[in-house]
């Protein structure tokens, strides 16, 4: 029997066992939008209000509330989403940036904002969080398991953020705030380590309380502090004389550096609201939010080719090779090298503009809702590497290495490289230099109508239904200009004295000092630059992605009794209708001068149907055992399905092949089931545990495949060079292409343990004390082949679910009492395997080592009826214990990237009025 029916069937089959009971429906359904009117105050109030929104949903969800944002430093809502249970953070630039759901990649997780999906500036549809301030929302539900009515739903969670709804508010509320922040990490090439953030809040109810008014706003100005040395990818096991004194079949990577970036991130977000609601039939709502972010950053670096390439002046030489049981070089004295110091500089511009209208209409028996949505986001980019080096050529050195340390891997360099004056800009050996310039956009419409009415009498255990429709018109374009920063007629020249930066100091790593000066203002006086989409290896860097999806479900609501226990739910029924499209092109050097680049279009449409099971059981004592099946999908990454490709015919075989994307790709599917048990001690407090499975059917992963169909590719390449060929060579049709496909897929299973409690539970002499707690444990037997096109370190041989960490943990204690308040937070997760974006642009596969940060704060709000009433002080700190970002090839004694980013502190005020 086919996946779908057994599971539509277990499903139907409750639903029958509840109908059997015959027990009339309870006529207390729950509002979602009593979700939203939620007023907290203080830590425990805080914690209260999320605990009742997981008590009172009928899926399995994780919730915070506006008082716990913002009251750990948390640059943006994806911190304060990271502490929730079973939920883990990747950072990028010291900064929490994508959110794994149950051990699963972000990729497999979806993003609303007020409940609509939300566009994103990446060149997939993943949200990257730190475009959200933590200021402007005012709280996050993270669906783990659906309904039929969740639209936008991921495989592995939904996580729905929320702004405020003002008429929600018993009276006017206008809050300020500001907080001064200092990196450890201290200044840098200029760059001091200070940055800002400055909050405001407006809400307030007009027209005898008919008409509401949010608006809010978020600036922040952060300094960017890093220290990281970084070795080449992949260490590979050398042959014989490779490495000359390295023994052959020894683990040796190709390269090291070590870079000081520094720069700077602002960012200023704008969320607004109005909402009227004349009489209880009629409510409209309007929303919109918009965030512009700018970053900048240089990362000057001392980079060391290791593999035997200096410009073919010598070969290289390593003496005392120290090698360790593992097999893998750990330290030696390098010889023949001619190191290079490097400016590496990205400036980045993001924008998301988001709008929605929701009018609902309440009458005696039923219930509509009509909203319009509307979202876009545009990324800009600029990449410009700089290269410098000793002249005249060859000025060789050997540098001294040691890999073995704990800390950062060791390279000492045997000349100075801190004078300006002897570094030349110059066809090195890794040129004179590259750059980018990519383009992003990002644009989505919707149309959502829901009708609500109630359930019919021959089915007593269904209190109402919900019937809905939902359309999403989709387009992302990427395009990215490229082009080689070339000498200009000046030739090769040291960077003059105006444009230098004090000097970075890697001694971390024991590189000394080295210079640092203005990327882009010496490419503009010493060289030429003029980026290109023209080029043939460019032609399949352009590509648009359209999807059109509809979405029709129905929807039961359960409210009933088996026996004496309280039953509430949903059953229902999901069917997404996809079509899906893309536009690019390719290159074929055989054709005639201007007609080398051949247009792609491809696409497919399917229908995919949803079934969903959500049953909560009431049982005594305030315990709840909740129940959920549910056929899950997630949407392909929107750059995997792009038309893009690199094509060409072997003359000597007449075999075509080719790579690139796939617009053909079905989504990830899965059947899931979960069960959770929740002892609540009223909203004050709760331990929980619970299961899930799901058996993923397909997984999507890159590979090799024979038997491709080429035809229109080969057509056109047989026109120009079908006459040329010799007369008994075939050319096939069909031919070998690497892309993204659908795959063999798995099972994923988990558990996770969940408490918080305030500690005057057990003794009145803990008042105030309290402690949340959460530890998720995953596994998955599904193992996927890595990107054949892509260099990696991670192996040929089949791997674990990129995202997934084994063991997530979460751990708060906090204090509160009269006006003061303390908290400590800390986060950990087991190693995982991570997708990093290199230089080239390409995804690479690299083992991440697990992390373990801690931030804190202490407060004091002022009491009411004092002077300063309404006012709050705050002292916070982040990333206490200074934990680094490590990556590795395979075991960890082969280090990839060891990146330090510091504390950070932050002190500031806030006032309510």
């Amino acid at each position: 029997m086919q996946p779908k029916r057994n599971l539509l069937s277990a499903a139907l089959a409750s639903a029958i066992a509840l109908s059997a009971t015959g027990v009339h429906a309870q006529e207390t359904a729950t509002d979602a939008t009593n979700l939203d009117t939620v007023t907290v105050t203080g830590i425990r109030r805080g914690i209260e209000s999320a605990i009742s929104v997981k008590r009172d949903s009928t899926s399995i969800v994780e919730a915070i509330s506006a008082e716990d944002i913002g009251k750990l430093p948390d640059v943006s809502i994806a911190e304060s989403i990271a502490r929730l249970p079973g939920l883990a953070a990747q950072r990028v630039a010291g900064r929490a940036q994508v959110i794994s759901v149950r051990g699963l990649s972000p990729d497999f997780a979806t993003t609303l904002l007020n409940g609509r999906e939300m566009v994103s500036t990446g060149d997939n549809r993943s949200v990257e969080f730190d475009q959200y301030p933590s200021e402007l929302i005012n709280g996050v539900t993270v669906y783990k398991t659906p309904d039929s009515g969740l639209v936008g739903q991921g495989l592995s969670g939904t996580i729905d953020m929320q702004t405020v709804r003002p008429l929600s508010f018993s009276e006017r509320v206008i809050s300020v705030g500001a907080r001064y922040q200092k990196n450890s990490l201290g200044e840098a090439a200029g760059e001091d380590p200070y940055g800002n953030r400055i909050s405001f809040s407006y809400v307030d109810k007009f027209a005898d309380g008919t008409l509401g008014l949010a608006i809010g706003y978020a600036h922040s100005d952060m300094s960017k502090q890093e220290n990281q040395v970084g070795l080449y990818e992949p260490w590979e096991a050398v042959g014989e004389d490779w490495r000359p004194g390295v023994d052959a079949g020894t683990y040796y990577s190709g390269g090291i550096k070590a870079l000081r970036r520094t720069g700077n991130a602002k960012r200023d977000g704008l969320m607004a609201t109005v909402q009227y609601r004349p009489n209880n039939t009629w409510t409209s709502t309007l929303d919109a939010f918009y965030t512009d972010a700018e970053e900048y950053d240089t990362a000057n670096q001392l980079e060391i080719h290791l593999g035997d390439f200096n410009g073919g002046y010598d070969r290289l030489q390593v003496d005392g090779a120290r090698v360790n049981g593992n097999g893998t070089f750990t330290g030696g004295v390098a010889r023949n090298v001619y190191p290079l110091v490097r400016g590496m500089y990205n400036h980045r511009e993001d924008n998301i503009k988001a709008l929605g209208w929701k009018n609902e209409l309440s009458f005696e028996s039923w219930r509509l809702m009509a909203d319009l949505s509307w979202s876009k986001a545009e990324r800009d980019e600029l990449n410009l590497e700089n290269n410098t080096q000793r002249v005249p050529a060859p000025v060789l050195d050997s540098v001294t290495l040691d890999f073995a340390r704990n800390g950062f891997p060791q390279m000492t360099p045997g000349l100075d490289y801190s004078d300006p004056a002897s570094l030349y800009l110059t066809g090195t050996i890794y040129g004179s230099g590259y750059g980018k310039v990519p383009h992003v956009d990002d644009e989505l419409h919707g149309i959502r109508v829901v009708a609500n009415f109630n359930g019919p009498q021959a089915l007593p255990w269904v209190s109402d239904i919900d019937v809905g429709v939902n359309h999403a018109d989709r387009s992302k374009n990427k395009t990215q200009a490229e082009g080689g920063t070339e000498l200009g007629a000046q030739g090769d020249t040291s960077i003059a004295a105006d444009l230098q930066y004090a000097p970075v100091n890697l001694g971390f790593a024991g590189a000394g000092m080295i210079p640092a000066w203005n990327v882009p203002a010496a490419v503009a006086r010493y060289m030429v630059f003029n980026p290109t989409t023209t080029e043939s290896w460019l032609i399949p860097k352009q590509w648009s992605v359209d999807e059109k999806i509809t979405t029709t479900f129905v929807r039961a609501n359960i409210s009933t009794e088996i026996g004496s226990v309280p039953v509430r739910g949903n059953i229902g029924v999901q069917a997404q209708h996809v079509d899906q499209r893309s536009n690019s092109n390719y290159w074929d050097d055989s054709q005639p001068e201007g007609s080398q680049v051949i247009p792609i279009s491809k696409g497919k449409s399917y229908t995919d149907f949803l079934p969903s099971l959500n049953l909560a059981f009431e049982l005594p004592a305030e315990n709840t055992i909740r129940f959920a099946l549910a056929r899950q999908v997630a949407r392909p990454r929107v750059d995997e399905l792009r038309a893009s490709m690199d094509f060409g015919v072997n003359e000597s075989t007449g075999e075509p092949g080719a790579s690139g994307g796939n617009p053909e790709l079905d989504p990830w599917v899965a059947n899931a089931v979960d069960l959770s048990w929740e002892k609540y001690f009223g909203n004050r407090a709760y331990v929980a545990a619970s299961l899930f499975y799901k058996d993923l059917r397909t997984y999507i992963y890159t590979q090799k495949r024979d038997g491709y169909d080429f035809t229109p590719q080969v057509d056109a390449w047989l026109e120009t060079n079908g006459i040329t060929l010799p007369p008994d060579l075939v050319v096939d049709k069909t031919g070998t292409y690497t892309a993204p496909f659908n795959g063999k897929g798995g099972s994923l299973r988990g558990a996770e343990l969940t408490a918080s409690l305030p500690l005057d539970l057990f003794t009145d002499a803990l008042r105030g004390f309290g402690v949340v707690a959460s530890a998720g444990f995953n596994d998955s037997d599904i193992t996927i082949l890595p990107d054949p096109e892509t260099v990696n370190s991670v192996g040929s041989d089949p791997i674990m679910l990129p995202g997934l960490s084994k063991r997530v943990y979460n751990f708060t204690v906090y204090y509160e009492n009269n006006g003061f308040e303390a908290r400590v937070n800390q986060r950990k997760r087991s190693d995982f395997i991570g997708e990093i974006g290199n230089f080239n642009g390409a995804r690479t596969l690299r083992y991440v080592e697990g992390e373990d940060t801690i931030d804190a704060q202490v407060a004091y709000s002022f009491a009411y009826g004092s002077a300063l009433e309404g006012m709050s002080l705050y002292l916070q700190g982040s990333n206490l214990n200074n934990s680094r970002y490590r990556t590795y090839a395979g075991t960890k004694d082969r280090p990839l990237e060891t990146v330090e980013w510091g504390r950070t502190w932050l002190v500031g005020l806030s006032y309510k009025f």
